[in-house]
């Protein structure tokens, strides 16, 4: 039973706390007109969910983590046809690589890097595990309430609705690439593709100083009384509280730092929890009482928020420093080198997680702390 809870409560934690990073990335790219095909609590994998409007909200089989998935975030230079090959299709609705080939006159490699793309865009749809062949197709159109409205009121003729793979006309190839080129994250300015990339952090942030707050200046905290020892409730002003907030981020920097020195990152790897400590501190701090539970939860939140602001592929802090880089350099990394250096990043962090597991295990399973 206390493995049950335990595991109930890291997934609360967790489970929340990625949400609502993940949650900042999607409200600041839809801010921006950008489309997100996938909001999903848990790990990549078999979901359930609902689809409203682009987006399919929904929780997957492991829910840990989550992710929202931005279109356009792709590296490297735009592949060549991508005009040709989405009008092809769409006058086809449903057609193989070699079909699209075929009316675009192009290689069938050239096709298919061009469809790809296009599926990462949410342009179209890729071939599912039913089809025998590279079988793309159409996106369902389903035009909003707004958009009826707004071709009402103007004397528009009706807007249409097609289905999934059902074919549709293409008055103009260049509008109907420019319409789906200026939903992706790459289309946009050098600002707003930074403030998609720190949003996540952002929220993070601002959701452990909401419960700093709420704890220190609204609920109030408990001291002995210097004198008599009595138990009196303080509250602190608002602007306190959020000093105390910036004070523990401040802490967080200062540790995490601390990483990159020689001379501390061993005591800052010792200092440090896997998921394993996660849970077990989550269980503890969940039974104490719901103001342990919110202060647990806020100071993972900030470390949550600091830990992906570093300069490390494919953390947010290291597709924000590639994004700095192209800025000044006008140069545009690849997706190879993009690839490299994530795997880099994920060896590294998978090697930090296998010392800290192997920590927690030592201290919460078997009790050696020393």
């Amino acid at each position: 039973m206390d493995f049950l809870i335990m595991l109930v409560c890291a997934v609360i934690t967790i489970g929340f706390l990625v949400f609502i990073h993940e949650g900042g990335h999607y409200l600041a790219a839809r801010a921006f007109g950008v489309r997100v095909t996938e909001f999903m609590l848990g790990l990549p994998g078999p979901s359930v969910g609902f689809t409203k409007g682009e987006t399919r909200f929904g929780v997957t089989a492991v829910p840990l983590g989550g992710y929202a998935k931005v279109c356009g975030m792709e590296a490297g230079p735009l592949q060549p046809h991508l005009q040709e090959v989405l009008a092809a299709l769409y006058r086809r609705g449903t057609a193989n690589m070699e079909d699209v080939a075929r009316d675009c006159g192009i290689s069938d490699d050239e096709a298919y890097e061009a469809l790809e793309e296009l599926v990462e865009w949410g342009s179209i749809m890729g071939p599912t595990k039913q089809d025998e062949f590279n079988t793309y197709r159409a996106p369902r159109v389903v035009p909003s309430k707004r958009s009826v409205r707004k071709a009402a009121a103007a004397g528009a003729p009706a807007l249409p609705t097609y289905e999934l793979g059902e074919p549709r006309p293409v008055h103009d190839e260049r509008v109907l690439y420019e319409s789906e080129y200026h939903q992706q994250y790459r289309s946009l300015p050098f600002w707003k593709r930074s403030v998609i990339l720190l949003a996540g952090i952002a929220t993070n942030l601002l959701f452990a100083m909401l419960v700093f707050v709420l704890v220190f200046s609204v609920i109030g905290f408990q001291v002995a009384h210097p004198e008599t020892g009595e138990i009196v409730t303080i509250h602190a002003s608002v602007l306190q509280a959020i000093q105390a907030g910036f004070a523990y981020i401040g802490m967080v920097v200062q540790a995490v730092a601390g990483l990159f020195n020689p001379a501390t990152a061993a005591q800052t790897v010792s200092d440090s929890t896997s998921i394993v400590g996660i849970a077990v501190m989550s269980k503890d701090y969940f039974q104490a009482g719901l103001i342990e539970a919110l202060e647990f939860m806020a100071m993972i939140s900030v470390s949550l928020g600091i830990m992906n602001l570093l300069p490390i592929p494919p953390l947010d802090g290291g597709r924000f420093v590639v994004e700095i880089f192209q800025k000044g350099t006008r140069k545009t990394v690849s997706q190879k080198a993009m690839n490299y250096m994530s795997m880099a990043g994920m060896a590294l962090f998978l090697g930090f997680f296998v010392i800290m597991l192997n920590q927690d295990i030592q201290r919460f399973v078997f009790g050696n702390w020393g």
